[in-house]
């Protein structure tokens, strides 16, 4: 057998070293995003949620969420609210736990006139509902412009978030959700609306995509809200 030529180990050490400063960075700036989140140890906020998908016929819906950390969430309205908990607080918790999955940087992309970082997150381990996770990072501001999760439950869903008054506590003022019609978990009542659906909305069967739109306003952060809310 051969030796390894001297070239060839040190391309393979220089190799492995970029990769783990990628793995480094790329948790790094995690790490600076988490941080962020983590100053809202409370909040709640007025939402309006305008539904775009086959099948469904929904007028704008008002509701309030309520959040506390770490795992505390609740959407109170009086009407149906389909709300993605994904683009809440799932990244928050994936991000709080990096030792249960890999990162690296992929590379950059203009997001409107702001450059994003893009990291992969794959998980380290098979029971997780992830199944892999793409993030969009401001690296100036440390805020997710755009995830992408891909999970066993819900399929892909690409959440794009727009910011404003509360970019302080990394909370968007609008999110947009686009779905799988097909593997989104949506409320039984809505979903035996679709079941009696009206025959001249059949053209529209074989649309794969669904948009959730999210606007968010009044947020009351850090005000401390009570465990009972999340009972009740």
């Amino acid at each position: 057998m051969k030796p390894l030529k001297p070239l060839f180990i040190l391309f393979v050490c220089l190799l492995w070293a970029n990769t783990l400063l990628a793995q480094e960075n790329a948790n790094t700036i995690l790490h600076a995003v988490y941080a962020k989140v983590q100053k809202a140890k409370d909040y709640s906020v007025d939402v309006n949620i305008k539904v775009d998908m086959p099948f469904i016929r929904m007028l704008p819906v008002a509701a309030k969420i309520y959040y506390k950390q770490k795992d505390k969430f609740k959407v109170e309205s009086k009407s149906i609210a389909i709300v993605p908990r994904q683009g809440f607080d799932q990244a928050s918790k994936m991000l709080s736990d990096t030792n249960s999955f890999t990162t690296i940087i992929q590379g950059k992309e203009l997001i409107g006139t702001t450059q994003a970082v893009i990291i992969n997150i794959i998980p380290l381990s098979d029971t997780s509902d992830l199944i892999l996770g793409k993030l969009w990072i401001d690296t100036k501001q440390n805020v997710i412009l755009k995830s992408q999760l891909t999970t066993k439950s819900n399929g892909t869903i690409l959440t794009e978030y727009t910011y404003g008054a509360q970019t302080a506590y990394g909370l968007p003022d609008k999110m947009l959700f686009t779905v799988d019609v097909k593997k989104f978990k949506i409320p039984k009542s809505v979903a035996a609306d679709m079941n009696n659906k009206p025959k001249e909305e059949d053209k529209k069967k074989d649309q794969k995509k669904g948009q959730i739109i999210i606007s968010l306003t009044n947020y009351q952060i850090n005000k401390g809200i009570p465990d009972s809310v999340f009972k009740k």
